[in-house]
């Protein structure tokens, strides 16, 4: 695959592709689910919720961490994540924006 030219891009395409990266792996998107349906932080019950290891559960919040979809503390031996709700609105918001621009009265096109 070729290099991504990305100083072709503004950095809210940039920001957008990456979080759009991130959520394109069927495992985060549970992650998320789960996380979205306990409405608090989770510390540790994803391995048992998910049934994956827990070295890749660790590998995929690091992921949606990087982004800032999600927010952890270090309580002791455990971590506790949940959803940023800031990001989560904002990121919810920039492809809202982009979905809503598509016409719904183009059904004529190709």
């Amino acid at each position: 695959m070729g290099i991504t030219k990305s100083n072709l891009f503004t950095e809210k395409q940039n920001q957008l592709a990456k979080v759009a990266k991130v959520l394109g792996h069927p495992a985060r998107i549970a992650i998320l689910d789960v996380l979205l349906s306990t409405e608090t932080c989770i510390c540790g019950d994803l391995v048992e919720e998910l049934g994956l290891a827990q070295a890749t559960i660790s590998q995929h919040l690091r992921e949606l961490k990087s982004v800032g979809i999600i927010q952890g503390n270090i309580e002791g031996k455990s971590v506790c994540y949940c959803i940023n709700p800031e990001q989560w609105q904002y990121i919810s918001h920039q492809f809202t924006n982009m979905f809503q621009r598509f016409p719904s009265s183009n059904s004529d096109c190709c």
